[in-house]
């Protein structure tokens, strides 16, 4: 899961982080103003790399790139089913040389699992990555934009249409040690059971759930409230304790992050599995409610809300039933096992990108439209051209991901010659379709 991997607004304002519904239609965060998308990375630890790339602020304006019209299609299960499009050509999208550069060593990244993963988008297989992977291992500094054009092509999956959140990875105050105020920070249960449906009929293949063993009987696991009032005591290891509850939840809801300690030292904990319980998201009900006033629905605005009226904001928190296990991890990574790099990295539902390949985005914000790699996955991050951008560590990072709605069009960048096969494989079905063949 992403630094889950999850999130940020979209993820406060609707559902995430554990296999949840998809978010409903964000609130604007159009009165703030984030940064431009600039590097150096915040955080050079998780991809040495790229330290010495540096980025001009972006060119690509806020007026996105036009989808081509489609016919919707009610609930695709992949991007094939989806329906796949051309795209521009790559060398007419606005990817500067310094952008074009850290995707190609984030995609260099990401190529043995791109080929050794089972696509389940149904775009591609994975030996039709092996020749842009071996030029990508080859291509020489100043050489990455006309490496994409080269070797890929875009296509629009659905309609195109793209919503774009932000992600980041948090810190905050902890402790090795109780103390009066901190909030345990728990690591796996030994008590939770993870349960492959598919074992039990062929009808529920790829379906899991999580529970505890109860007598005989298989029950759900137990919900945040009751976590909370200490039904892991004798179960769980706590890896940590976390000054602020309100900053430890937010935490969960990004799937990891660092617990800054007394003595400066950093511990960074990332997401280990979660209770099977849904996911509530605290910001709709909030707005719901008429809690939060205008300007206020940015995450920071929610926390806001939360620490001056903290009886109440337990008791909305604990609407959320989701609860997030951790484990203590080095760098960030993905679903995909890797090191994510801030600005460079992002999630999408693997169902619809395959998890490793480009992906470009024209957004109506400037920060966010651009290039990235599709590392990741998300408990929100569902259906087709919905992405969750990857924003690193620290203050700039979580200004740019709390408040980060971006909607416009969406290209993934796929192999060249991957269009003309599935086109070619649609054909052969229609044929095999007809009476008498």
């Amino acid at each position: 899961m992403r630094v889950s991997g999850g999130i940020a607004l979209g993820l406060l304002l609707s559902a995430c982080v554990g296999g949840v519904a998809p978010p409903s239609k964000p609130v604007s965060v159009g009165e703030r103003s984030a940064p431009p998308r600039v590097h150096p990375l915040r955080d050079p630890g998780a991809a040495p790399n790229i330290r010495n790339i540096q980025f001009p602020a972006r060119i690509v304006g806020a007026v996105p790139l036009a989808a081509m019209p489609v016919a919707p299609v009610t609930q695709p299960t992949n991007a094939v089913a989806a329906g796949v499009l051309p795209g521009p050509p790559i060398a007419s999208l606005p990817i500067t040389d310094a952008e074009a550069e850290a995707a190609r060593i984030v995609f260099l990244t990401s190529c043995p699992g791109l080929q050794r993963r089972a696509d389940t988008s149904g775009l591609t297989r994975g030996a039709d990555w092996q020749p842009a992977c071996a030029a990508a291992a080859a291509t020489p500094t100043g050489g990455a934009r006309a490496f994409f054009a080269q070797w890929f092509e875009a296509v629009q999956i659905g309609d195109g249409k793209a919503l774009a959140t932000g992600y980041y990875e948090p810190e905050i105050d902890g402790s090795l040690d109780q103390r009066a105020g901190y909030a345990p920070v728990y690591g796996r249960p030994s008590d939770l059971v993870d349960v492959d449906l598919g074992a039990f009929s062929t009808d529920l293949k790829g379906k899991t759930i999580r529970g505890r063993v109860d007598g005989r009987r298989l029950v759900p696991y137990y919900d945040r409230t009751a976590i909370e009032q200490g039904a892991l005591s004798r179960t769980a290891p706590i890896l940590a304790w976390a000054k602020d509850p309100v900053e430890l939840f937010f935490l969960q809801i990004q799937g990891s992050g660092r617990l800054r300690l007394p003595d400066g030292e950093i511990l960074r904990i990332g997401y280990d599995t979660q209770n099977g319980r849904d996911y509530t998201g605290i910001g709709a009900l909030m707005k719901a409610r008429g809690l939060l006033k205008p300007g206020q629905t940015s995450m920071q605005g929610i926390v806001a809300w939360l620490h001056a009226n903290p009886a109440e904001g337990q008791a909305i928190m604990r609407e959320n039933k989701s609860f997030v296990f951790f484990r203590e991890i080095g760098a960030p990574t993905g679903a995909m096992g890797y090191p994510v790099t801030g600005q460079v990295s992002a999630a999408a539902d693997a169902k619809f990108v395959p998890l490793g390949a480009p992906v470009f985005l024209s957004l109506d914000r400037q920060d966010a439209s651009g290039l990235w790699i599709a590392q990741d996955i998300g408990g929100a991050i569902k259906g087709s051209n919905r992405i969750d951008t990857y924003w690193g560590a620290g203050a700039a990072a979580e200004s740019t991901a709390g408040g980060m709605s971006g909607r416009g069009t969406a290209f993934v960048l796929l192999p060249v010659g991957t269009l003309a096969r599935l086109e070619g494989a649609r054909l052969d079905a229609a044929r095999s379709a007809l009476p008498g063949s």
